[in-house]
């Protein structure tokens, strides 16, 4: 392991403790909202990716270690932990949330705007439609047991469309290798991303939006 790669690991790994502790402590009279911080905030770790030499110091040393961090975080753990942040939500929502990041790096490990562009979904359209819609979701509807908010899935396809261009433009920005910026793609999987999340249900999202979102711009741009 290079020394670019373990001082980009010390930082994130610095960033994600301040992060956790901050939803544990700070918000803890909130745990709904403590639970999105996190889930937001962590997320920023996208733009942290460009800057490892070798992608798989992340898997190794990062992400899979958190999944299974947050496994024992989780009721299904042998180990009984409390902390507000995973029993405010889905069992199993962080879990998920960490293990995608695993398999897309593994899986993407020569693309990661791939990566980056299948996280935002989750992280940002997900995590921001979920605080609009509580706080301001009127017009109600309900697919597979889940029930949703026309204003929280059209606050998910606004902020997934603006963040990924964001995202692309940073990756860009910096030098990183990518194909042509095209807006329509952009839209379209963002579109993707909104309907599938509203079609899923108890946390699953976190797996399927990347999932789906990743292998829309493999197809797209890379096949």
């Amino acid at each position: 392991m290079i020394f670019s790669d373990i001082l980009a690991l010390v930082i994130v790994y610095i960033y994600v403790i301040i992060i956790f502790v901050i939803a544990e402590l700070v918000l803890k009279t909130k745990p709904e909202v403590s639970r999105k911080f996190l889930h937001i905030m962590v997320g920023n770790m996208i733009f942290a990716m460009p800057f490892f030499a070798d992608p798989w110091t992340m898997v190794w040393f990062l992400t899979l270690p958190i999944t299974v961090a947050l496994f024992f975080l989780t009721e299904y753990s042998p180990i009984k932990i409390e902390n507000s942040v995973t029993e405010s939500g889905h069992a199993l929502g962080l879990f998920f949330y960490a293990a995608i990041w695993t398999i897309l790096i593994a899986v993407f490990s020569k693309q990661l705007w791939i990566v980056a562009l299948a996280i935002v979904p989750m992280v940002y359209g997900d995590g921001f439609a979920a605080l609009i819609g509580q706080k301001f979701g009127k017009i109600k509807y309900t697919v597979f047991g889940g029930t949703k908010s026309l204003e929280g899935s059209l606050t998910m396809f606004v902020i997934t469309t603006v963040m990924s261009v964001f995202v692309w433009m940073v990756f860009t920005s910096i030098g990183y290798p990518m194909p042509e910026f095209n807006l329509v793609y952009i839209i379209a999987i963002s579109a993707v991303a909104t309907v599938c999340e509203a079609l899923s249900y108890g946390g699953i999202d976190n797996l399927s939006v990347p999932t789906i979102t990743s292998i829309l711009y493999y197809l797209i741009t890379i096949l």
